[in-house]
Parts: structure tokens; sequence; C-alpha cells
């Protein structure tokens, strides 16, 4: 409700007049008037009365939501070491877009005692600041029913993702929350976070809460959340990282039935008090891309640092570098790839920029401030996802009709205080030095460098705008958002003109330093699927997740002493590799040359001389099968079940009949060799015929014991002319008696023949 004695300051502090609450502007000097709307957490039925007024500026405006009408003042803040519960909040900073921050204590007077209430920002609100009504945003059990199953999905592969974090700060009960578990759109948001009592809650709860969705959950995915729900409280999904590939395996299959239509524009500036532009954008500034027809989308800004030393160099080098590395990743087929492998990455290309940077630096010895660099933020849409990277204090803000969301986490002394839980955001912004960056590509080896990448489900029309620090700074993007950049999304302005308005807004409201935006325009066709999503829970789990909080970085400020870089040649840059996603095009063209080839050769052999070779490629997305790739005894691998064709003498009276089953362990080199040789582990599983235990801790796995013969051993080691004898690799699919978790195949749930 409305209190018309209310007023709201000016934040200027050379104006501070009071304006009414409606305006959004200051009527004397033009600033615009933020809203701060704040979330009171107290135990007690309300702060207050609608329209009450606390401490002389908190205008109460629900039982629990407060409207700071001096926002220009910073709040009062306790000592932290007094208040650990604060903690959790500071410290879970990297994940804002779901968890409020702290904005301040507020100190009641409640007759002879004072109580304290901690006041949360940007809760989960709908606002209507013409009368200024605010309303709760929907608890996420209560919009259910009315969402897609892309978003359904979407809400459940949020808080897999958030379970760990929380779980480790000792406030995952805030997940099984249904009052404290809201959606803002298609963004899960907390209102405050629950402490855990004594012991943490677990997995099973979790999927026990889920549990009750089920009924109200869309036809296309009805049958998987049940199944998801119930391998949770069964412990067939044990951890976080397994719970997070079985969503995004749903989601691939729903991401079928989601076109999206993507517009890029870049525009870059000097600005009114610079000489030199040392900012770089992709696409070139002016530049129109779209996809379709363009084949792929990406959007770089950067920032350099080093003024007439070198910035405008580093950040067209780091440009250059990643683009010719994106472009790589981006011929490989969405449905070869892998989100944590391109995170990865994305990782891998920016820290080649940075040591290309560094390496340019070093060649013309230069030292500390000297250094040139640059900060560097990306995104890169695939399919339903937004992949973001960033380094330093570039941004990526998230445009939707609900609201602004800034995505990145500045790379500066005050995000690392607040991360480390030392200071309030908003107190920690005020110390010296706090906007000082702690790393930046180009100021040392990459393998101290740590960039932030993250992917974000996309399933409504959304803009991404990424920004150099020319416009972000004094909370520009904040202000002009709703007025600048939400008419793109109802369809009342087009991005190029709203690119060179931001660049304006930059110039004018800000004006000390080059300005880069550029504007991601994701739009999205949805239909819902008439198939039913599968759920496939994968017996094993050995791929790596991405934690944005974990990859945090304390590194010292710039412009510190800093060592020589040793520079990372182009094809091994610092961080560790694993498989390149460009590769997989080429692997496929080869492994289907090789089954040709082979084929042909079956053709010409022999009837029954030939022997069997069949198994299916996985690609990098483990629930879409791609072009079958041959097992043959020349490529062997651990996990591989072989039957024998002949018999094999082992020496000491033993042998292996024929008919023996047995499971590669590892494939090593002979050290007395002929050329070519080697020897191969294994473990002895069973013999179709006579089957006797080989192995007492698992009476399932037996193996035959020929007439006359000593028992075999539960493990042999063979050398390669007796593995040449064999004759047979089996197909994964074949029923044998070797149950190995190596390499487990993807099966239906319902499923239950051996593997």
């Amino acid at each position: 409700m409305e209190n018309d004695a209310a007023t709201l300051y000016c934040p200027n502090e050379n104006c501070q007049a009071a304006n009414p609450l409606t305006h959004k502007f200051c009527q004397r000097c033009s600033t615009p008037l933020p809203k701060n709307y704040l979330w009171a957490v107290v135990d007690s039925p309300s702060v207050g009365s609608p329209g009450e007024i606390l401490a002389d500026r908190y205008l109460i405006l629900d039982k629990f939501v407060l409207l700071d009408t001096k926002p220009g003042l910073l709040a009062l803040t306790p000592e932290l070491d007094n208040l650990q519960p604060l903690k959790a909040y500071l410290r879970l900073i990297p994940y804002r877009l779901h968890v409020p921050q702290v904005y301040g204590v507020l100190f009641v007077a409640d007759g002879s005692s004072h109580r304290e209430i901690l006041l949360l920002e940007k809760p989960p609100l709908l606002v209507d600041d013409t009368i200024q009504q605010v309303h709760l945003g929907s608890e996420l059990t209560t919009a259910w029913r009315d969402a897609t199953s892309m978003r359904q999905l979407n809400w459940l592969w949020q808080i897999a993702h958030l379970w760990q974090p929380l779980v480790s700060e000792g406030v995952a009960s805030s997940l099984l929350d249904s009052y404290v578990l809201r959606v803002e759109g298609s963004l899960v948001r907390l209102l405050e976070l629950r402490f855990d009592s004594t012991t943490s809650p677990e997995l099973p709860q979790l999927g026990e809460f889920w549990q009750q969705l089920v009924s109200t959950t869309k036809p296309a995915i009805t049958e998987f959340v049940d199944r998801v729900s119930l391998a949770l409280i069964q412990g067939e999904i044990n951890s976080t990282d397994q719970l997070v590939e079985v969503l995004d395996r749903g989601l691939a299959g729903l991401g079928r039935s989601q076109t999206p239509t993507i517009q890029i524009i870049t525009k870059t500036d000097t600005g009114p008090s610079r000489q030199r532009n040392e900012d770089a954008c992709s696409p070139p500034s002016g530049t129109l891309v779209s996809k379709p027809p363009q084949p792929t989308a990406l959007a770089i800004v950067c920032d350099g640092i080093g003024g007439h030393e070198g910035g405008n160099v580093a950040s067209n080098l780091a440009i250059e570098t990643i683009q010719q590395q994106v472009q790589q990743l981006t011929k490989v087929p969405y449905d070869h790839i892998d989100p944590a492998m391109l995170l990865n990455d994305l990782d891998k290309a920016v820290a080649m920029a940075n040591d290309k940077i560094s390496q340019r630096n070093d060649s013309e010895n230069r030292q500390g401030r000297q250094r040139m660099g640059t900060t560097l933020v990306m995104a890169l849409p695939v399919a339903h996802e937004m992949y973001i990277t960033h380094v330093g204090d570039s941004r990526a803000y998230w445009i939707t009709r609900h609201g602004c969301y800034q995505v990145t986490l500045d790379d500066d002394v005050a995000s690392r205080e607040v991360r480390l839980g030392y200071a309030i955001y908003r107190e920690a912004v005020q110390q010296s030095a706090a906007g000082s960056l702690v790393q930046a590509l180009g100021m040392g080896s990459s393998t101290s460098l740590h960039p932030t990448s993250g992917r974000f489900m996309l399933d409504e029309d959304a803009v991404f705008l990424l920004t150099s620090d020319g416009l972000s700074d004094f909370d520009r993007v904040e202000e002009y958002w709703e007025t600048e950049i939400l008419p793109i999304l109802v369809g009342e302005a087009n991005i190029a003109t709203v690119a060179d308005r931001l660049v304006e807004i930059a110039n004018t409201k800000n004006g000390h330093d080059n300005v880069t935006v550029a504007l991601v325009y994701y739009q999205v066709q949805y239909w819902e699927p008439e198939i039913t999503i599968q759920a496939v829970i994968p017996q094993s789990y050995s791929a790596k997740t991405v934690d944005l909080a974990s990859r945090a970085t304390d590194a010292t400020l710039l412009g510190s002493p800093n060592h020589k870089t040793q520079v990372i040649p182009d094809t091994e840059p610092a961080i560790t590799r694993q498989f390149p996603l460009q590769w997989i095009v080429p692997l496929l063209f080869v492994v289907a040359a090789g089954f040709l080839g082979l084929f042909v050769k079956q053709l010409r052999s022999p009837s029954g001389a030939s022997p069997i070779f069949s198994n299916p490629l996985q690609t990098q997305n483990p629930a879409i099968e791609a072009t079958p790739a041959l097992r043959s005894l020349a490529n062997l691998s651990s996990g591989w079940v072989i039957k024998t064709n002949n018999d094999i003498s082992l020496g000491n009276n033993q042998s292996l009949p024929r008919g023996t089953f047995l499971e590669v362990i590892e494939k090593k080199s002979n050290p007395n060799p002929p050329s070519g040789s080697f020897l191969v582990s294994m473990r002895v599983c069973a013999n179709k015929s006579t089957q006797t235990p080989a192995n007492t801790n698992n009476p399932t796995v037996t193996t035959s014991v020929p007439p006359n013969s000593k028992p075999l051993p539960a493990t042999v080691l063979l050398n390669s002319s007796q593995v040449n004898r064999f004759g047979v690799v089996l197909q994964s699919d074949a029923p044998n008696p070797c149950r190995t978790v190596t390499q487990p195949p993807v099966t239906e749930p319902s499923d239950t023949s051996p593997t």
C-alpha cells in the first residue's frame, strides 16, 4: 500500500531531494531513483503494519517486505564475527542468481530489548511501482502445474546444481521448503536460507520432495520425473553430478521441441574522455549476425588494460585467439557435445589467449603495471543453452520479461571479500581499492588463471547484455534496462537501436572510459513433444561438471610484481587437456572408413573364420548413439569382454577352454617383446558349459574348469600371440557373465538383462 507521507530520497549526495514514491527520476536533478525492495528475516508474524516506517527509512509494504526510502545511504551492518549465519549468504554470492544477498541489518527497539532483523536484497517479488503493490513470486510447487515440460525440468536442473553448494554451507533444507522455494519466470529463486538442523538433508529427501510433483508433471516427462525421484530415494542416484547428467539428457531430448533464433549486435566507442579505444568486440562493431542463416553465433567483449602500453593490442589479440578456437568447437553437431567438456574447452580457449598476451609481454620485457592485459566476457548460444565465460570485471546480464540479472561476478577485491565471508557487498565496494582486479588475461601464466564458465537453460525469450565497465559502472544497467532493453522483448525496439542508445547512456551518464556492448537476442519457439522422455540412470559417473563457486580466484592484485611467464604452446594450454571436441567429427569419419574396410574384409574371408566385431561408439553426449565403432583384438581396452574360440594353454596343467569369457583389466607393453608384442591382464569370468565360482567375493562370476585340470585363477596374464587366438570380441549388448562397470552401456530403466 502507498503511504502518502513517505518519500523517496534522491541518492545523489549533492541533491538528496525528497520525491513521491511513484517517480522514477529525481524531480530536481533527474537522477534515477532506485527502488530497493527488501525481504525481512524475522521470527515474528510480521515486521509491522503496512505503511509504517522503521528506523526513519524503511517503509513496510507487506508483512516482511520493506522499501528503503534512502537508497543512497549505507544500511547498518553488524560485526560478522558475531553473526555467523550471515556468512552462508556471503559465501554463496557466486549463486546470487538464486540466493538472495545481505543488504544490511535493521535494529528495532522492542520494549526494553532490541532485535536484529536481517534485510535481504532483490527478493523474488512481483512489483507494481505505480501503486506500490508487491506480491511474492509463486511457490515452485504452485507454479509447477502450469509450466511447460522444458521449464519443469529446467527448475529441477537448477535445484540439482544448487544442492551441493547449499549442503556445504548447511542450508540445503532451503531446497526442500516449498515456502522459500520460489520461481521468477524460468529462474528458481529463494526467499531466504533455511539452516539445516544437526545433520544436512541427503539426496533421498530431495527425491521425496520431487516425488510430490509427479502428479502435476506434464505428460511428456511424468515418467521421467517419477523415475528420477525414485532413483534418488532408493540411492540409485547418489551424487549431484550423476543427477545433473540425467537431467541434462532429459533436457536434450526436450530441446528438440525448441527452435531458437538468435541475433547479435555489437557497438564500441572511445568515449568522451579517452584518446584511444582499448576495448574490442566480436562481431566487429556495428555488425549484425543472425542464426540462422549463420551456422554459429558468438559474442565477445574485451576491455584492454595498460593504456598506451598496449591494452588495445591485448584485447584484439584475445578476440582473435578465442574466435579461432571457438569456431572449431562450434563445428561439432550439438548432439555430439558434452556440456562439461564444452565448458572446459571454453576455459582452454581463454587460457590460450592469456598465454599469447603473456608471451607478448615477456618478449617485450614488460613487468608489473607495464604488462598489457584485458578483461573478457563472451556468450555462446548452443541449442537451448547459453554458455557464458568471463575474466575480470566486464559483465554479462540476463534480461527477461521478469527482471534483469547480473550473471557474472566481478573478479575484483570487493567480490573476493564477500565470497570469503569477510564483508557485505554494499559495504565492501565502499572500501579503497575495492574495484581493483584480482585477475585479467595476460598478467601471468594460465596456470594461475581461473576463468568462470557457466551455462544457463533457456526456455523463454531473453536478451543477454555483455558490457565493459564503461556502461556497467554506477549501476547504469540496473537503472536503464527496463526503459531501454526490455522493449526488445515486447517488440517495441530493435537491438541495433538499443545498442546505440546504451553507448549514448554510457558516454553521457558515465563518460570516464571506453564503452563496448554486445546484445544477444534469443527468441524461442517451443511446442510440447508428443513423445515421452525416458530417464536413463547411468550405473557409474566419471564426467567432470563445472561448479562456478569452486572456480573463484584469490590471485594477487593486478599491478603487483609478475614473474616471467612460461608460455604454453598453442596446442597445449596450461589447463589440463581432455579429448578436444573439434576432433570428434574427423574421428567419426575415420571410424566409418575403418568399419567399411573391415566389412569388405569380412566378405572376402572364408565362412565362419572372421571374428565378430560390433559395439556402438558413444558420442560426447551419452544420451545419443552415433556411428558404430569397431572392437578388435588390436585395440583392446579396459572393461571389454572377450570370448575364446580356441583352447589356450596356461601351463601348470591349466588351460582356458574354448568358450571362456574374460574381461580386460589392463593392456601393457611386453618388456621382452618381439616387435609389436604386448601383455594383457584379464579377469576370468565363465564358460557357458561347466561353471564353477572363480571369485568367492562375487558368486555371480564363474569360470569353467576343464576335466583333469587345476582350478583356474581369477586373473590371467596373456601375451599377444595367445590373445590373437581368441577370435571373438563380444558386442556390448551381448549377454555374458562378466559384469563390468568400467564402460556401462546405456540402457532403458526397464532393461534388466546382464550387461
